[in-house]
């Protein structure tokens, strides 16, 4: 029996564009039986996702996607099993959020300079109030005319070096895969194919992650191509580490990116979810 699983999501309470209710009637829809809420720098959404699982065919796993500052770059930490009411975590988590807030107003501000007003306003109205993120502003500048798709959004406003882009220190890498740890979750390094690292600059990054007591790689991930699939495959493996894999999925605008559709972990790669006992469960039901 193969199962479908998904450890990288988003609602919401993050920068989703379905509640987590919605999320996961859409993933029972897709057949998946494994899905992680992975919402970035939040654990706003699971107590609602657990609900919404309760008497479903699906296993809802308590996740969190940690904002990173590695080497002057932005990188994402996925912790996967996390317990939400661990102290060390949320307070991890708090200026995270905090950050997010004044780096929201902050980016409304900026792109206020170029002329494009009520940026902040439009963005909020598009969140759920509590976390505003840089989608949402990509969001509100499309629905505006000012641009024809998000991602020329990033390109053109909030990217290094453009009108809207406000540089911030996030987390250290060491201390997001401890806030994990101390909340008896497993920390993957999320889609690394995205980052703009040299192979070199990548297995640095992956030498530290482990060091720092990390896990695994997310080794299949929406936005990776089948080539990207195999290379993150053959670093898990030199370094020791389990294989994760997640759509990233943030909403059905994005049909690029489907929940529970994603490739087979590569040969040889061990899966993060091996030992998992709610996995041992699923396969001999």
């Amino acid at each position: 029996m193969t199962l479908k699983i998904d450890l990288h999501s988003h609602s919401t309470a993050s920068d989703g564009t379905l509640t987590p209710t919605e999320l996961v009637m859409r993933a029972v829809e897709a057949g998946v039986d494994v899905l992680a809420l992975t919402d970035h720098d939040t654990t706003e959404g699971i107590a609602e996702a657990l609900t919404a699982a309760e008497n479903r065919p699906l296993e809802l796993i308590p996740g969190i996607e940690i904002s990173v500052t590695w080497n002057s770059q932005v990188v994402h930490i996925v912790g996967l099993g996390v317990d939400i009411q661990c102290q060390t975590l949320q307070e991890g988590l708090a200026p995270l959020r905090q950050f997010r807030d004044w780096r929201a107003e902050e980016i409304g501000r900026r792109l206020a300079k170029v002329g494009i007003e009520g940026a902040y306003e439009g963005a909020k109205a598009l969140s759920n109030g509590k976390l505003v993120s840089r989608t949402h502003f990509a969001r509100f500048l499309v629905n505006q005319g000012y641009v024809s798709e998000t991602k020329k959004v990033f390109q053109k406003y909030l990217t290094r070096g453009k009108p809207g882009h406000v540089p911030g220190e996030w987390a250290e890498l060491s201390a997001a895969v401890g806030w994990i740890k101390a909340a008896g979750g497993q920390a993957v390094i999320a889609h690394p194919a995205r980052y703009p690292f040299t192979r070199t600059k990548l297995r640095r990054l992956i030498g530290e992650f482990v060091e720092a007591g990390g896990d695994a790689i997310e080794v299949v991930s929406g936005s990776h191509s089948r080539d990207d699939n195999f290379t993150m495959a053959r670093h898990a493996i030199d370094f020791g580490l389990k294989g994760s894999q997640g759509s990233d999925y943030h909403g059905p605008e994005n049909s690029w990116a489907e929940l529970g559709r994603l490739a087979e972990l590569p040969s040889g790669v061990v899966p993060i979810w091996r030992d998992w006992t709610l996995i041992a469960n699923r396969l001999s039901a």
